[in-house]
């Protein structure tokens, strides 16, 4: 889908510039484009470095377990279907913790674990149980407490304070994930409710 809206938006340009009779500028721009994402990628990998660094130490050091402990009973109240000590509870909390302190490379085995272990509690295995629904949707919503790529990404462009962004990155995931929290908990009452109604129908009709 992702490589279906850039060449949409190639092409949309492409056909916008012949219309506008700037067509001469397509290859001028798309090689010098080409450079500057060069030229920006190579800068990141030393701030990628030093940040995924600093994130191997608090890994290390046994920080990650503290947040763990702190999202447990989050955890717990997001997700009532899981058992606790199940593989897949064990998974998401490392999948949340590793998100919260901007370890995005970190979390993404985690989650795919946690797919893979509720889809075994699934009692439909075409269909995603509401807790998948509503991990996908915490992890659509990415609470962040480190932004480190759209840091290093300001800092490679030449920002003079790249981190000035992470108050504003914090209340922004508090926002976003409020809003996944709540409208998973509307989804669900609102299937809950629309499957009631139906057993309830199929009753008075029997």
């Amino acid at each position: 889908m992702v490589n279906l809206l850039w060449a949409g938006m190639i092409i949309i340009a492409i056909a916008v510039a012949g219309i506008n009779g700037k067509i001469e500028t397509i290859t001028p721009i798309i090689f010098s484009s080409a450079e500057n994402a060069v030229n920006i990628s190579l800068s990141m990998i030393s701030i990628m470095v030093f940040w995924l660094g600093i994130m191997k130490i608090i890994e290390k050091s046994g920080f990650i377990h503290l947040v763990i402990f702190f999202l447990k009973p989050l955890a717990y109240w997001l997700f009532p279907g899981i058992p606790r000590n199940h593989k897949a509870m064990n998974a998401m909390l490392m999948n949340m913790s590793a998100n919260l302190l901007g370890m995005g490379n970190a979390a993404t085995p985690f989650g795919i674990k946690a797919m893979e272990e509720m889809q075994q509690l699934n009692p439909d295995r075409d269909t995603a149980s509401d807790n998948m629904c509503t991990f996908l949707a915490i992890n659509t919503a990415s609470l962040t407490l480190i932004p480190t790529t759209i840091i290093a990404i300001r800092s490679a462009t030449g920002a003079q304070n790249p981190t000035d962004i992470v108050g504003t990155t914090i209340i922004a995931s508090l926002c976003s994930i409020t809003v996944a929290i709540l409208g998973d908990r509307f989804f669900r009452f609102y299937s809950k409710k629309k499957e009631q109604g139906v057993i309830s129908n199929h009753k008075k009709f029997h």
